[in-house]
């Protein structure tokens, strides 16, 4: 037992330098030297049994924190367990970039997920994912890193307002849920490896999309979520990061979720991450977001006090506490009897036993990811992938023939905030980046002579600038304005009160359009702002672009892409709508389904027009559409199996196979991201309007070409979630559709009917 004036002592072992020099422990000398967690034969729980067996009440307990300070006295150094890398190793507490010049100064930066989730390319996220990891190994092999990355952010992006939708791949589960997958097995060296290359981190669990919304903020809100929105839209992307990529970390949000805390919520941590997802004890643990632990007190008013807080949020499962709330208030639960030895146990045993299959008490000689050094840093590959993933995340909008620039376009005015960007093309969360190129270098880069004017900022009142811009584009063959949003706007605890284009962007847009001159318009940033305007009128735009945050080589890809060294090809992978949709539902309203106060969420549900929906997405040259082998006309339920407690999932299991033709009928080479969306007619009422349930990115498919490949649709992608969060197949009329039909291609469709008695085939957890 721990007395209240040993919180003293707890606090006292944990270090207070926010940068930590990694060392491996080394067991080939005492203390380590003959006890079992150095032994390679044995599984990684039982190594993990044998250290944490010896650690002190005290040295527990200090260890339960993010930055913890190992047990020197057993040969354990210390350990952060924070670092970040959501699109290449980034500054973080766990992170120490070198001085310019030097080794380990910088590291690859690729684009933000919201832009890689455009490129519907789930082999290009595996093999950027794959770099990231062995950059971070080898900063982590140099002392400059540690093995766990708080990466990725796989909260559904469903309110445009959302300051953090930029770190995620989109609005669809679906999409994020196959994107998950990829990224996972790149970070972590495979699927369940018996060794992790890294380990990754899927946040935040659960239901969290709010940063601070007209006082409403993320530390105190409370997210009500019905289960069947809870099982159908936020929580499909973790239950893939989980059950099908085995993750090896989780991080409980800030939020509360139907009155509970995340952190302290039996139901996520227990009933629905380890019990119905197997998230088990071998190697995986859960992370508080930072501070949640003690939000869960001083925020949500949940508990009276600190430690209770502190053991609530233990006993339900949380591993580690991002911050110091377990540090200096578990010493008083212990104390008080609100948990126990074994509680810390448990925890701590989940945190080696992850550190043992990370390789971190084995022989350096014996381990590849061990020799990974400098020279694995942007490598040439890596370069190739960050220019690649810019492009192919890409999306042309509206384009009237005017992109690609014709050969007597030499003089290209490049006006507005997005102009001359560079760190601004990272977004959040990066690291130093090798390189920036920005979109002025790209052109120069491309053999354009450019002018250049900011014209105005990004929010600014100001039309100062105006007349220099008018003056340049005057003298130019084309204008290219880039602007949009940026940090400023749309950030972590940022939320956006609105979607209009932000300052007095477009009043000098419409100025530049009275010129006469060709006139190309890129928007970026994560968030979609309302382009209305930009898409109506003819005279004012003729190529309207969304770019994102395309990281290091963003102004080389855009170049190529005006130019037409390369086509577009990305898909919008969330909904732009119209501004007045801000005043129809509020941020705190997590329902999805359309009602008298909600004109409905994502392209699934909003019963309204978009500006663009999301898979929009044009491209330089025509594609025709055609099935190569006919899907089927009718299906039986009764030849569907129904779920089975503690039987294998059944939502992966085949529903039927499709096989796609994709044919280039026009004059450029160019990729195409081929989406099928299922739509239903039968279902409960209110149903989605349809759904998104197979992609393909076709790469390079040149004039006259045609390529083709297959689907396989599963039984989790046709059925739905019932009111209690179960998912069913449903007996109706069905239809797929390929493609979105607003994007020049025509959409290829099929019609089926499914026949019988609805059929579960899943079961989702009661939250009692």
């Amino acid at each position: 037992m721990v007395n209240l004036a040993q919180s003293a002592i707890v606090a006292a072992i944990v270090p207070t330098a926010l940068a930590i020099n990694y060392t491996f422990p080394n067991c080939n000398v005492a203390p380590l030297q003959g006890n079992a967690v150095c032994d390679t034969a044995k599984d990684a729980v039982t190594r993990a049994k044998a250290i944490v067996s010896l650690f002190t009440d005290e040295e527990l307990i200090a260890n339960t924190v993010n930055l913890s300070p190992g047990v020197p006295r057993l040969g354990l150094p210390p350990y952060e367990w924070w670092s970040e890398a959501l699109h290449g190793v980034a500054g973080s507490p766990g992170i120490t970039f070198s001085t310019p010049g030097n080794p380990f100064s910088y590291a690859t930066s690729f684009p933000q997920p919201i832009l890689l989730g455009a490129t519907f390319n789930d082999p290009l996220v595996k093999e950027i994912a794959t770099v990231i990891s062995t950059e971070a190994r080898a900063f982590n092999n140099a002392g400059r890193a540690g093995l766990d990355f708080w990466t990725p952010n796989i909260n559904p992006f469903k309110d445009p307002r959302w300051g953090r939708g930029q770190e995620t791949p989109g609005e669809d589960p679906y999409h994020l849920s196959q994107y998950v997958y990829s990224l996972i097995e790149g970070l972590q060296g495979g699927i369940d490896p018996k060794q992790y290359k890294v380990i990754a981190d899927c946040k935040h669990f659960a239901a969290y999309d709010l940063e601070d919304w007209q006082g409403h903020e993320r530390y105190g809100f409370d997210a009500i979520v019905s289960p069947q929105d809870l099982s159908e839209y936020y929580l499909p992307p973790f239950q893939t990061c989980v059950r099908d990529a085995k993750v090896a970390s989780i991080m409980c949000s800030y939020n509360s979720v139907n009155g509970v805390p995340a952190c302290a919520s039996k139901y996520l941590l227990q009933d629905v991450l380890r019990d119905l997802w197997g998230f088990n004890e071998d190697g995986r643990w859960v992370t508080s977001d930072c501070d949640a632990v003690r939000n869960i007190w001083d925020s949500h008013n949940y508990t009276t006090s600190a430690a209770n807080a502190s053991a609530l949020a233990l006993k339900a499962g949380t591993d580690i506490d991002c911050g110091t709330t377990f540090s200096k208030y578990l010493p008083q639960a212990l104390n008080q009897s609100l948990i126990e030895r074994a509680d810390l146990e448990r925890a701590l045993v989940r945190q080696y036993s992850s550190l043992v299959r990370l390789g971190y008490f084995d022989p350096a000689a014996s381990q590849p990811y061990r020799q990974l050094g400098w020279g694995d840093v942007d490598t040439g590959n890596a370069k190739d992938l960050a220019y690649q993933a810019a492009v192919e995340g890409f999306v042309l909008l509206k384009n009237d023939g005017t992109l690609p620039f014709k050969e007597s376009i030499r003089r290209v005015a490049l006006i507005g905030p997005w102009a001359n960007a560079t760190m601004l093309m990272q977004g959040n969360y990066f690291g130093t980046a090798p390189y920036l190129i920005t979109p002025i270098q790209g052109a120069i880069n491309a053999g354009y002579v450019i002018s250049y004017s900011r014209g105005t900022s990004i929010s600014g009142t100001s039309t100062s600038g105006f007349q220099e811009a008018l003056d340049l584009a005057k003298r130019a063959d084309a204008i290219v304005f880039l602007g949009g949003l940026d940090e400023s706007i749309e950030t972590e605890a940022r939320d956006r009160l609105n979607i209009a284009w932000p300052g007095r962007q477009l009043d000098l847009v419409d100025q530049l359009s009275k010129l006469g001159k060709p006139l190309v318009v890129g928007q970026f940033g994560g968030g979609q702002i309302d382009g209305t305007d930009l898409k109506k009128n003819e005279k004012v735009v003729n190529s309207l672009f969304w770019g994102g945050y395309p990281g290091q080589s963003g102004g080389d890809a855009l170049a190529d892409i005006l130019r037409g060294k390369v086509a577009p090809a990305g898909r919008l992978p969330i909904t732009q709508y119209p501004k007045e949709y801000t005043d129809q539902v509020p941020m705190t309203d997590m329902t999805l389904r359309p009602s008298a106060t909600n004109p409905g969420r994502t392209y699934m549900w909003y019963n309204d027009t978009p500006v663009y929906e999301f898979g929009h997405g044009l491209h330089y040259t025509n594609f025709t559409l055609t099935w190569s082998k006919k899907p089927g006309v009718k299906y039986q339920t009764s030849n569907i199996k129904s779920f089975e407690s503690g039987k294998k999932a059944l939502d992966l299991e085949p529903f039927d196979t499709l096989d796609l033709a994709v044919k280039n009928t026009g004059e450029a080479t160019s990729d195409y991201v081929a989406l099928i969306f299922l739509s239903v007619t039968g279902l409960p009422q209110p149903a989605p309007k349809k759904k998104l349930v197979g992609y393909k990115r076709f790469s390079q498919i040149k004039p006259g070409e045609e390529k083709t490949t297959s689907f396989v649709v599963t039984l989790g992608a046709v059925a739905h979630a019932d009111e209690s969060g179960d998912f069913r197949v449903f007996p109706g009329s069905y239809k797929l559709t390929v493609d979105t039909g607003s994007n020049g291609v025509s959409t290829l469709s099929h019609e089926f009917e499914v026949e019988g008695q609805d059929v579960r085939i899943s079961e989702w957890p009661r939250d009692k």
